[in-house]
């Protein structure tokens, strides 16, 4: 998919693309939604083999993103730990708590599950779901600026994977000035470092 410059306002263009790009992610038929995460997570895999097991974070699956909880489970027997990001009652950034299949979870104002309790951890690694991202590793999630708000003051920070269907990768996602970008990129095509 590739957007054409035009006068338009940016934060506009991002509206668009993000709309475009969530619409055709959800509207993936069953089957090829499957097929197209197990592909995603047999690249993952493979992304995820040349890093020492640490702590990685990703994302509760939310409107039809990638679901990274099977791998990550397995992940879990292989010495790895996980994490999920915590929305706070401000709109500062987020932070994490430890996960595992038995953690108690409850679904924050957002609907998102949710670790119920348990300290802030640091994740060494980010699995971190896109609605779009472009060819400079730059990416729309729904227009909160959770993320990078919170990559923002993290330190160290992370490496930070993007991690989503390939109906998401667009030219540009017109970045703005406090956006971060990923370091690499997984969909069901294939890796691409940044």
């Amino acid at each position: 998919m590739h957007i054409m410059l035009t006068d338009q306002d940016p934060l506009a263009l991002r509206a668009g693309i993000r709309r475009r790009c969530l619409e055709a992610r959800e509207s993936l038929s069953s089957a090829e939604h499957a097929l197209l995460s197990a592909r995603i997570e047999q690249n993952l895999a493979v992304e995820l083999r040349q890093y020492q097991p640490g702590r990685l974070a990703f994302c509760w699956p939310y409107r039809g993103e990638f679901d990274a909880r099977p791998l990550v489970t397995q992940l879990l027997a292989q010495g790895w730990q996980a994490c999920l990001p915590v929305v706070g009652d401000t709109p500062g950034p987020m932070f994490f708590r430890d996960w595992h299949p038995t953690t108690p979870m409850y679904a924050d104002r957002h609907g998102i599950q949710t670790p119920a309790e348990g300290e802030e951890v640091d994740p060494d690694i980010l699995l971190l779901p896109f609605n779009a991202i472009d060819a400079c590793g730059y990416r729309l999630g729904y227009g909160a600026g959770y993320f990078d708000r919170t990559l923002a003051v993290m330190a160290p920070r992370p490496r930070v994977i993007g991690v989503g269907f390939g109906v998401g990768v667009v030219a540009s996602v017109y970045p703005q000035a406090h956006d971060i970008p990923v370091n690499c990129r997984v969909t069901e095509t294939g890796i691409c470092h940044f």
